[in-house]
């Protein structure tokens, strides 16, 4: 049923960023305060039995779920962010889009050693973004529990690119 809810509100916007890509549009959801509790308590139930310290959201779209997972949870949450966003001390990692380059950073001193990291962001694509913030967190010690997201475009092949940090990958909605 919350895969329905979602996919009747997500909306599609044609050629954007660029021509050719159909971008899965979540901030219509954002409007519907029902059905934003509604995808916290969908991760929440998929995430039972899963061992994790912390949860990590990508700029920025991950951090509207994120934030509210974390702190449903028990847990402290972690920005990932894009490069020269974080005012402290950072460790970085560069990576490519679909349709360029990026580079995210995490604050060096984000979580203790040994943390077991959940990292959740809105969309699993190529996965390079979230395999960019994998390595961000093992270079800092931490480990990776899982991913969640909200919206999982299969056809691409991101889960594939995740199973090497966690086989523990949820979606909420998959195209």
């Amino acid at each position: 049923m919350l895969e329905e809810s979602l996919k009747e509100i997500i909306r599609d916007v044609p050629d954007f960023p660029e021509p050719g890509i159909i971008f899965k549009d979540i901030t219509p959801i954002l409007k519907d305060h029902i059905l934003c509790t509604a995808v916290i308590e969908g991760f929440v139930e998929r995430l039972q039995g899963m061992e994790l310290d912390a949860v990590a959201g990508v700029e920025s779209r991950g951090f509207l779920f994120g934030l509210l997972l974390a702190n449903r949870l028990g847990v402290p949450f972690i920005p990932i962010r894009k490069q020269g966003k974080l005012p402290f001390r950072t460790v970085s990692e560069s990576y490519k889009l679909e349709y360029g380059q990026a580079t995210i950073e995490i604050h060096e001193d984000a979580f203790p050693l040994g943390t077991k990291v959940l990292v959740h962001d809105d969309l699993l694509a190529t996965g390079g973004t979230v395999v960019a913030a994998s390595k961000l967190i093992e270079k800092l010690g931490g480990s990776i529990a899982g991913y969640a997201f909200v919206i999982s475009l299969d056809f691409l092949n991101g889960r594939g690119r995740l199973t090497r940090f966690s086989d523990s990958i949820i979606s909420l909605v998959s195209y």
